[in-house]
């Protein structure tokens, strides 16, 4: 089973994949709070998500730093994934159309980072929200959904998308009234969440505005990625040994034939790695990333 979903996993395209890790992760936390009730390990649960959210406090978030990157695959309860997901799905999709897989990930991952500098700012200069700064958290898809929106809407303001109920309305007109319903609702119930879509919607406006000025800030967070990717794959991938010549009675041809494609494999997997060095993995074919993957294998 894991191995088709695995196989499943690769051989979807990137909105396919943050789809898959989200509800992976959700699933994950939903056995975990099976199994903490059924063992009375009652705390567990909990444990296990306070790693993972976000908090307004700064002193736990000098604890633990990673959550700003780690909220925003975690989900609070069904409604809450399916519909970050749908959205997530449906314009992830249109976003593809005008922006490529490296600037996908770059604007899922900014929005996301300014959604959480947005809501512990909030919680940290606004006395309103004195009370509630050490209890709040914050767990959710949200703004880094936003951010591929409005980025979208950027690019595209006049693309038109059809809405139930409502019909055929512009991609900008959808993001500008999501935008001020967020601000709109900054006082209410979920007030961090809304000061997080709205970190989401920013980081989406500047990230496409500065692409279409020709800077890409996405790069930010593609080239760590992108290092980290290409040191794993050289990891994995065996050391070269030196090539031997054997040359015996009746065998010479077939043993210089041998050695001939063994060097020519590994001129092209130095190839393929430098490729991935220059332009990261998701620059690779079908084909290069089988090859890179058959001789990490051996």
């Amino acid at each position: 089973m894991f191995e088709n979903l695995y196989k499943k996993y690769r051989g979807s395209d990137v909105v396919g994949k943050f789809i898959f890790v989200n509800v992976a992760l959700y699933v994950l936390l939903l056995f975990i709070g099976v199994f903490s009730v059924l063992f009375n390990a009652g705390s567990l649960s909990a444990d296990v998500l306070s790693f993972v959210e976000l908090p307004a406090s700064l002193g736990e978030l000098a604890l633990r730093p990673w959550t700003v990157f780690t909220y925003m695959f975690i989900h609070a309860g069904l409604w809450h994934i399916l519909w970050n997901m749908f959205a997530l799905y449906f314009f992830g999709k249109i976003f593809l159309n005008f922006y490529s897989v490296r600037h996908f990930v770059g604007i899922y991952i900014l929005g996301g980072l300014f959604g959480a500098l947005f809501f512990v700012l909030a919680y940290n200069l606004f006395p309103y929200f004195g009370p509630y700064l050490p209890f709040s958290r914050l767990v959710g898809a949200s703004a880094a959904v936003l951010a591929i929106v409005v980025a979208a809407a950027v690019r595209s303001p006049q693309y038109r998308i059809n809405l139930m109920f409502v019909g055929s309305v512009k991609l900008s007109t959808f993001a500008l009234v999501v935008v001020a319903m967020s601000f709109l609702m900054l006082s209410g119930e979920n007030a961090g969440g809304n000061f997080a879509h709205l970190g989401g919607a920013f980081a989406g406006w500047l990230v496409a505005d500065l692409l279409n000025k020709g800077k890409d800030l996405t790069q930010v967070v593609n080239g760590p990625i992108d290092w980290v990717s290409s040191l794993i794959v050289r990891l994995r991938t065996p050391r070269k040994k030196k090539t031997k010549f054997t040359y015996t009675r009746g065998g010479r041809s077939a043993d210089y034939e041998y050695n001939a494609r063994k060097k020519a494999d590994e001129a092209e997997v130095d190839r393929i790695l430098e490729k991935v060095k220059k332009g990261g993995y998701a620059s690779l074919s079908e084909e290069e990333k089988k090859r890179l993957f058959e001789a990490s294998s051996k």
